[in-house]
């Protein structure tokens, strides 16, 4: 992934061009057709998405649902924590994503800080949703 692209995301929009040389070298792109379970209620987490292409639905263990396009992340909670998932999220049109795993993650935080700091805004919101 060239960091044009990676510009294109929302989330990395504004960060500088060697950090986005760093989330390049440390993510990896796939593909999923619809339908396609990403992440599961109680799996152990193991890293983050950011969405490229498609839509995903996300549903809690309680029923809610709601659904992510692209530029959104999914996944985070399994950086900061060590807590099992708490949502599943499924393919609902064919997507192409951007998978980070922890140990990743976690390094990039350490060089390059200013990714948390994007972050913080949609955090915030996901935290003060009535998901």
């Amino acid at each position: 992934m060239d960091i044009e692209k990676l510009r294109q995301i929302s989330l990395f929009e504004h960060l500088h061009d060697h950090t986005l040389a760093r989330i390049a070298e440390l993510s990896n792109e796939f593909e999923a057709p619809a339908g396609w379970v990403l992440i599961e209620i109680g799996q152990p987490g193991s890293g983050m998405f950011v969405l490229e292409e498609g839509t995903v639905e996300v549903q809690t263990a309680d029923g809610n649902r709601w659904e992510y396009g692209p530029g959104e992340f999914f996944g985070e909670l399994a950086l900061l924590t060590d807590h099992p998932r708490n949502a599943r999220v499924r393919a609902k049109t064919a997507v192409r994503c951007l998978a980070i795993s922890r140990r990743d993650f976690q390094e990039l935080l350490r060089e390059e800080p200013e990714i948390a700091v994007a972050m913080l805004p949609k955090l915030a919101q996901r935290v003060d949703a009535p998901h």
